[in-house]
């Protein structure tokens, strides 16, 4: 990622409604959601979170698709991926104890569930 890729995203995200928009799509992932539906999620009028998606689209943080007379929209993980280790990799500087507070964190609250074994 480029630095100016990365201020477009980070643009499109600092706006309140954009922001709750795109954590709404992560949460639904990968389903997506219908752009009707995540405006009634939201509570805000259509045309006003179709604006803020052709931000979010613009930066790439979310995508869209047509299904029918819907417009499904899903949140690119890829791209947000992309932007967190532009982040890291150019604040860290190759110092990681720098960034190993936050490489704990992330690890301790995304780490994958373990699935139980079933018991005989």
């Amino acid at each position: 990622m480029e630095t100016e890729e990365a201020v477009l995203a980070l643009a499109a995200l600092s706006q309140p409604t954009r922001l709750e928009a795109f954590r709404t799509l992560v949460r639904h992932e990968p389903d997506g959601l219908a752009a009707g539906d995540l405006a009634r999620l939201l509570e805000v009028p259509q045309n006003t979170l179709s604006a803020h998606l052709s931000i979010l689209s613009r930066a790439r943080l979310v995508s869209s698709e047509r299904h029918s007379r819907s417009i499904i929209y899903r949140a690119n993980l890829g791209e947000f991926r992309d932007m967190a280790v532009f982040l890291l990799r150019d604040c860290c500087g190759g110092r990681p104890e720098v960034c190993e507070p936050v490489v704990e964190t992330l690890q301790s609250c995304c780490a994958p569930k373990r699935k139980e074994k079933a018991r005989a």
